[in-house]
């Protein structure tokens, strides 16, 4: 599969057994015992677009059955949790002293009107609770502005029903920046061009055109220098108390210097240009990761 060959490629070259479950359907029968392994999820909030309508749903109950079975599981329940709901994200990174943007959840195209109203503050965003990619992200400049692109054609809701009405945050040069974690351990941040849009997601199937070739234009993504410290500490703290092993988090600075962190992904893809240019291979690290960790429960 496209999602994971990088990380395949990467286990095959270290001579890694693996075996490829696909939890677009399934069963799940919890009488049964794993058996004997590793298990590393890989599930993406944004799995309906790709035809996975219920993949997170089934994803989730397999992950519990793992852990209630005793099975070793990197990125189990803690990450689903935080995969499907950005509201959850927000909650739990704010529990950790980090800052996000302020947020309302609303239901129904009356209450995301009401929440735009409470938020007042212009211009605002509208995003998808479960999403991914920036899926359903607008950028929006008055209350008029957001009914109109409500009663339009455009506009479709989250899979889960849940809209989030958001502050805006602006960055002066344009960029938001994605800080990578392996192991619940800092690996880089990768810089990336926010000025074409939401769309963001730097991996590189995300780079493919229509017609299934690569989007001939200049990167968008590079790698860059290491965050201060005070925030890697942050950002691994609030990953251990989640139970996340492996995840990016995206955060954005604004004019003022202020950090905001937005989004957490705990599927996370790498870019292989950006990587090749900086000469830092997150697959390879992931892979060693997975391989020393098998190795251990064999020990």
């Amino acid at each position: 599969m496209d999602w994971t060959r990088h990380l395949t490629a990467r286990l095959d070259e270290l001579n890694v057994p693996y075996e490829d479950w696909h939890l677009g359907d399934g069963l799940v029968d919890i009488q049964s015992l794993p058996e004997d392994g590793l298990y590393y999820n890989r599930m993406s909030a944004s799995s309906h677009t790709r035809g996975n309508r219920y993949a997170p749903e089934l994803t989730e109950q397999v992950l519990t059955w793992l852990e209630q079975k005793g099975a070793r599981v990197i990125n189990g329940t803690g990450a689903i949790n935080l995969e499907v709901s950005k509201l959850k994200q927000y909650l739990a990174l704010q529990a950790n002293g980090i800052q996000t943007p302020k947020t309302i959840g609303a239901v129904g195209k009356d209450n995301i009107v009401k929440a735009a109203e409470q938020l007042n503050e212009f211009p605002f965003i509208i995003k998808h609770n479960r999403a991914g990619k920036g899926l359903g992200v607008q950028l929006l400049y008055s209350i008029n502005e957001l009914t109109t692109y409500m009663d339009g054609p455009d506009f479709e809701d989250s899979i889960d029903g849940i809209t989030l009405v958001q502050q805006y945050i602006k960055s002066p040069d344009g960029h938001i920046i994605r800080a990578e974690f392996i192991g619940g351990k800092y690996l880089y941040s990768v810089k990336v061009d926010s000025s074409d849009g939401f769309e963001l997601c730097p991996a590189d199937i995300c780079q493919i055109g229509p017609d299934g070739k690569p989007i001939a234009e200049e990167s968008k993504f590079t790698i860059i220098d290491p965050l201060p410290k005070e925030q890697i500490d942050r950002y691994e703290a609030f990953l251990k108390d989640q139970r996340i092993d492996v995840a990016a988090i995206e955060f954005i600075i604004d004019e003022k210097g202020d950090v905001y962190s937005y989004d957490v992904n705990t599927n996370t893809n790498y870019n292989e240009e950006a990587e090749k240019a900086a000469e830092t291979f997150a697959m390879l690290h992931l892979a060693e990761y997975l391989r020393d960790e098998l190795n251990a429960l064999s020990n």
